[in-house]
């Protein structure tokens, strides 16, 4: 039986890595007692598939995490016991059940939607925004090697201000294995400095495989 979890990641646990969210989620499970499938080999671990790396700073909503479990549950059972023993800043929404042999959650994901929120008012933001979507090319390095960033940015809107006054974008970026868009690199290009906004991944966007399930 394979379980997708939708969960959020939230303020207080922002600064979590990707790898202690991994181990933050093993805790979990192993306080649930849910009988967990392991793999074979030398060194057996539970099947946890995280879908998304999420960059030290940012929370998120609708993120997900498959588990395969070695006798079936019913859902409501598996919710509860999550729901008892996840920790403070993890929030799960919903469990459903997903096709065994689908394929994994970093080969369905296409896209990520990100809220960016600015913490100091910038001028011309509107003007900045569609400047930068009439480029062709938007040429940014990584780790020593140039790469062009405008094919990665699907979307790019600003959206009203939030309670607090301050500006928010809205950015759907792309997220396959080989070719992902980063939201600070978006700002960057925008001639805003990272360190003074706040990132929200609101939705993963994964490929319909309905057909091949």
């Amino acid at each position: 039986m394979r379980i997708r979890i939708i969960f959020s990641k939230t303020e207080i646990i922002r600064f979590t890595s990707h790898l202690d969210l991994y181990r933050a989620w093993e805790r979990t499970l192993r306080r649930a007692e849910l009988p967990l499938a392991f793999s074979q080999g030398f060194k057996p671990h539970a099947h946890i598939n995280l879908a998304c790396a999420l960059p030290l700073g940012f929370t998120s909503e609708n993120d997900l995490v498959d588990i395969w479990l070695a006798r079936d549950m019913t859902l409501d059972e598996i919710y509860q016991r999550l729901t008892q023993a996840v920790p403070p800043g993890i929030v799960i929404h919903s469990v459903e059940e997903i096709p065994y042999q689908a394929p994994s959650l970093q080969k369905q994901l296409t896209a990520s939607e990100y809220l960016v929120t600015l913490l100091l008012h910038e001028d011309e933001l509107a003007e900045k925004l569609e400047r930068l979507q009439k480029q062709k090319v938007i040429m940014r390095q990584r780790k020593n090697k140039e790469y062009d960033l405008r094919p990665l940015i699907l979307e790019i809107s600003l959206l009203p201000e939030d309670t607090s006054g301050r500006q928010q974008i809205k950015m759907t970026l792309k997220a396959r294995e080989s070719a992902t868009g980063r939201p600070e690199e978006v700002l960057l290009s925008l001639g805003i400095e990272p360190t003074t906004a706040l990132f929200h991944r609101r939705h993963l966007i994964l490929m319909d495989t309905s057909n091949n399930s």
